[in-house]
């Protein structure tokens, strides 16, 4: 498979260019083949215009059976996935995305039930509406989280101000803050179960944090420094994770783009679909037994052996169950059978 960028969002870096990017796609690479034997090549491609990168990609994926698109800017990501999705009969998958979000979502499943609380009827907020706040915004709604608010540096994205909006925020407007919630980040947090920080250095406060709900949840994300430093709320909020190894509860993309890769291409899935991510981010979380969760462990460590296999048999089971649901029958008339019941933790989710 190919490892694709374009230079333009490497992580703690930014726009640095393909050639400077190059590095860190091998090392993507390298967990492909470590992770998931899988053979993957780092691809990075010389333009910043997305009609270019899509012609580029199209003339290349023959060679592969998979792209997954990395360190590419909003809002050029959203316009680049979705018209290759749209092309090609390979999975595409933007990590930054949607690897992001399965692991968010995985971990704050777990950092809630250490809390006694669930993600269905939490108070979530979510800061950044770039590609990872985007996708795990709408993981989560898709996951079954019914109170998401989201926050951009121009405050809560609201469902009255669409028309002005660019489009992915736009879309995340109609999807979210069922509430109504107006004004910014002090507003949204107020009472809030959790947040999800997806924005950068220095966005969160102590003060913000302290007007969060009974035993707050927080996810500092940003990446190189994070939202808030855990040491300076470690007496405020219940559960902190970072992105950074420096901390406990790491939440690392690792964790995913592996076994979701394994498992679409076990199953020859033309696409990673939601509720694939949605299966990922289920088995991913049970893979932490209810008796070992803590304030300290969310998740399982990236080189745990189970962690993609695990993935991949819940991504192939979710394929297969939709080919066979829509497999032609007889005289080429699809086939609607009803979908077996199976729970989450045998892999097919939500």
């Amino acid at each position: 498979m190919a490892v694709v960028t374009d230079g333009t969002a490497v992580l703690g870096l930014g726009d640095v260019g393909p050639a400077a990017a190059l590095a860190m796609m091998e090392g993507k690479a390298a967990l492909f083949v470590h992770l998931a034997e899988i053979d993957a090549v780092p691809v990075c491609l010389g333009t910043k215009h997305p009609d270019e990168f899509v012609a580029a990609v199209r003339a290349l994926a023959p060679s592969f059976g998979g792209i997954d698109l990395e360190a590419i800017a909003a809002p050029a990501c959203f316009e680049v996935e979705r018209r290759l999705q749209e092309a090609l009969d390979i999975p595409v998958f933007h990590d930054d995305q949607h690897g992001t979000a399965i692991v968010v979502l995985a971990a704050l499943r777990n950092a809630l039930r250490v809390v006694g609380k669930r993600v269905e009827s939490a108070r979530l907020v979510v800061v950044g509406a770039g590609p990872a706040g985007t996708a795990t915004a709408r993981l989560l709604v898709a996951g079954g989280a019914t109170d998401v608010v989201v926050v951009v540096r121009g405050g809560v994205l609201h469902c009255d101000d669409m028309p002005w909006l660019p489009p992915h925020e736009a879309r995340l407007a109609e999807l979210t803050n069922r509430r109504r919630v107006r004004g910014g980040l002090a507003d949204a947090l107020a009472g809030a179960d959790a947040v999800v920080g997806l924005s950068r250095a220095g966005v969160l406060t102590r003060a913000l944090v302290a007007s969060m709900g009974e035993a707050p949840v927080v996810f500092a994300l940003a990446a190189p420094e994070p939202e808030i430093r855990p040491e300076l709320v470690s007496d405020i909020a219940a559960v902190v994770a970072t992105g950074h190894g420096d901390y406990p509860n790491r939440v690392d993309n690792a964790l995913a783009f592996p076994g979701v890769f394994r498992g679409a291409l076990d199953a020859r899935a033309p696409r990673i679909t939601m509720p694939m991510r949605l299966a990922a981010a289920d088995v991913l979380a049970g893979l932490v037994p209810r008796e070992a969760l803590s304030t300290t462990r969310l998740l399982p460590e990236v080189l745990n052996e189970q962690v993609a296999p695990t993935v991949a048999g819940a991504v192939a089971a979710v394929a297969a169950e939709r080919r066979r649901r829509v497999a032609p029958a007889a005289g080429g008339v699809l086939r609607q059978d009803t979908a077996r019941n199976v729970s989450p933790q045998e892999g097919v989710g939500p």
